[in-house]
């Protein structure tokens, strides 16, 4: 499975980032390049335990969607989101909140495989891996954005 980390303070208490990490407005805003709505499931306020909510996107000049679900929440240290259906053979993205001087340490965990076996692990690593690596430093410019 193809995974990455990413990292980045934000100047805000790991309690105001865990929240607005949650929020559909702000992911859907952040997301504006890509046409992102949310249609189905939690569409609007903050995510909890348990919710699911089904994103409509353009990547790739191709409309996708994909459900998942929030869960091992955790607030202010950490929560999780798989995908349920969409896309990829799996879908995983871990969202920790650390406690660091000037705010919190944003730290991004995602694992992900597209499928098809063999030309999927291709595709993940001379495509997917980049653009997931785009599409999450553009959400979390907009949560930095949002405490600046």
């Amino acid at each position: 499975m193809a995974s990455f980390v990413l990292e980045r303070i934000i100047a805000a208490s790991p309690e105001d980032v865990f929240d607005i990490s949650l929020d559909v407005g702000l992911h859907l805003a952040s997301q504006s390049s890509r046409g992102e709505r949310a249609v189905a499931g939690v569409t609007t306020g903050t995510m909890r335990e348990g919710d699911e909510v089904t994103w409509s996107a353009r990547h790739f000049g191709i409309r996708f969607r994909m459900s998942s679900v929030v869960f091992d929440v955790d607030r202010p240290r950490r929560f999780r989101d798989r995908q349920t259906r969409g896309p990829f053979a799996e879908f995983r993205h871990t969202h920790e909140f650390l406690p660091t001087e000037g705010g919190t340490l944003m730290r991004d965990t995602l694992e992900f495989r597209s499928p098809f076996g063999p030309l999927g692990r291709l595709v993940d690593a001379l495509v997917m891996r980049r653009h997931l690596v785009a599409v999450i430093t553009e959400r979390n410019d907009a949560i930095a954005a949002h405490f600046g």
